[in-house]
């Protein structure tokens, strides 16, 4: 049985792959790292050269490619998917006596009198999601439901630049974990909100009513096209089933999965 990818001149593979792998690159260290190399005109450039060859040798199609952040065909429907781990919802602190309470509850359940430290982060107010990861590969995005079941949305959390397509290999781990489970929040910014809102306008459609809202609406879209258009971002601050990552401390888990490409905001 063979392959018609056997039939397709080898340069032309090579070209497709090298393509791949520096867009991959370089939207890391522009979404990510915020240190890009070439500009935004070279960056598209390339992009086009891409999306043309796909579209010549569609046998060479890859759910890892680069081009699906342009977005994928409609849906008609939300499929779901179970969560391995549990997706539980964050308690809030409204004073400091809030906090002091939980680090006298933090000491009870430790037994220790000793000095804690916390690691605290920006409140981001977005749609919390879980992203899977299988041998480096974003195969499945899905948000958190009702913690223990949420939609299928692997589609259009592609479409988001910060979040991986592939993971990194950096530092001392030489390849990616067979298996990870990782959480964070997709979020538009402030100054995002205000652009889309001027866009909607200028369209004629209904304003949003604020970041969250728009950041919800704009994932939770059956059309994933529609998804790309909108200023999503993501950082992510913890992990499910996640035995690869042998963290000891939240910070460590952070840091963690800053060295595997996911952008995280302590």
């Amino acid at each position: 049985m063979f392959s018609m990818s056997e039939f397709i001149d080898p340069d032309i593979i090579g070209r497709i792959k090298n393509l791949r792998e520096e867009l991959h690159r370089h939207n890391h260290r522009y979404y990510v790292m915020d240190d890009p190399e070439i500009s935004d005109s070279e960056y598209d450039r390339m992009m086009r050269d891409l999306i043309e060859l796909e579209k010549r040798y569609p046998e060479l199609a890859s759910p890892d490619s680069p081009s699906v952040r342009v977005g994928a065909p409609p849906l008609k429907k939300f499929g779901t998917v179970g969560h391995t781990i549990k997706m539980l919802s964050l308690d809030n602190a409204f004073s400091e006596q809030d906090i002091l309470d939980f680090d006298r509850r933090v000491r009870r359940e430790l037994g220790t009198e000793g000095e804690i430290i916390y690691t605290a982060e920006p409140k981001m107010d977005g749609v919390a999601v879980e992203l899977v990861y299988e041998e480096g590969r974003l195969v499945v995005g899905s948000t958190r439901g009702d913690g223990e079941t949420g939609e299928e949305i692997t589609s259009n959390v592609r479409t988001i630049r910060t979040v991986p397509i592939l993971l990194q290999k950096q530092g001392e781990r030489s390849s990616a974990p067979s298996r990870l489970e990782v959480r964070g929040e997709v979020v538009i910014s402030r100054e995002g909100f205000k652009r889309l809102n001027e866009d909607m306008s200028e369209q004629g459609l209904p304003l949003f009513a604020n970041p969250r809202n728009a950041a919800a609406g704009s994932l939770r879209q059956l059309d994933s096209k529609i998804s790309a258009t909108r200023p999503l971002e993501i950082f992510f601050y913890g992990t499910g089933e996640a035995d690869a990552i042998n963290a000891k401390s939240h910070w460590g888990m952070l840091s963690s999965l800053k060295e595997l490409g996911f952008r995280v905001n302590p």
